[in-house]
């Protein structure tokens, strides 16, 4: 049994402790989604994300996660990025939250990621920035769900995506403070560097 399997209700329950930093990503990622079209969430967990920005369909590896994403709403599947049980051009967005750190290959992600992707169709990766105050402290902490992570710079990210075909890349940042100290939403800035939560978009070809 996997670590998300097993420990789904602490996974699901940091949202409820740490209420600020989760709207502050919110905040954030809703600035890079666009306004409609059909969305898929790579590694959708319990629906944290997915309910809340209207996000239909979500996939991950975790069956105790799907079933309550499931219960959310969310139309689930059991799978894992590098392969994703879609056609070709079905999704007008993917979007990606933190689980970018714990796929087994990143590039092939993103490789199936464009595949279901329509024409212009953008992908947005959030990331705690490997290199921010937060993903330091995550490094050294090595809880245990980001025991097994590996943890990104957004110039990693970026080259990445790039390389997979990408363009039009823009970020904004939040969580300019540990969550547990958070007492207020923080407002989502553009670029990177401050914050430890980071949104990356970018369009498909």
């Amino acid at each position: 049994m996997s670590v998300f399997d097993r420990y789904y209700k602490k996974y699901d329950s940091w949202y409820e402790k740490n209420k600020f930093a989760y709207l502050s990503e919110l905040e954030a990622v809703r600035k890079a989604l666009p306004k409609k079209g059909k969305g898929l969430e790579i590694g959708v967990g319990t629906g944290r994300f997915a309910v809340p920005l209207g996000i239909a369909a979500g996939i991950d590896p975790s069956k105790k996660m799907l079933e309550t994403a499931r219960e959310r709403g969310v139309d689930t599947r059991s799978a894992s990025g590098e392969c994703l049980p879609y056609a070709k051009a079905t999704f007008d967005y993917v979007v990606i939250i933190i689980s970018f750190c714990f796929v087994k290959d990143p590039r092939k992600v993103l490789k199936e990621s464009r595949r279901v992707l329509k024409k212009n169709g953008r992908i947005v990766i959030c990331i705690i920035d490997k290199d921010s105050f937060l993903g330091k402290f995550y490094l050294k902490k090595k809880s245990i769900f980001y025991r097994q992570a590996n943890f990104f710079s957004v110039g990693e990210v970026r080259d990445m995506l790039k390389a997979a075909g990408f363009s039009r890349v823009s970020c904004y940042q939040t969580v300019f403070d540990f969550p547990d100290r958070m007492t207020s939403i923080d407002r989502p800035r553009k670029g990177s560097g401050k914050g430890g939560f980071v949104v990356i978009s970018a369009s498909a070809p």
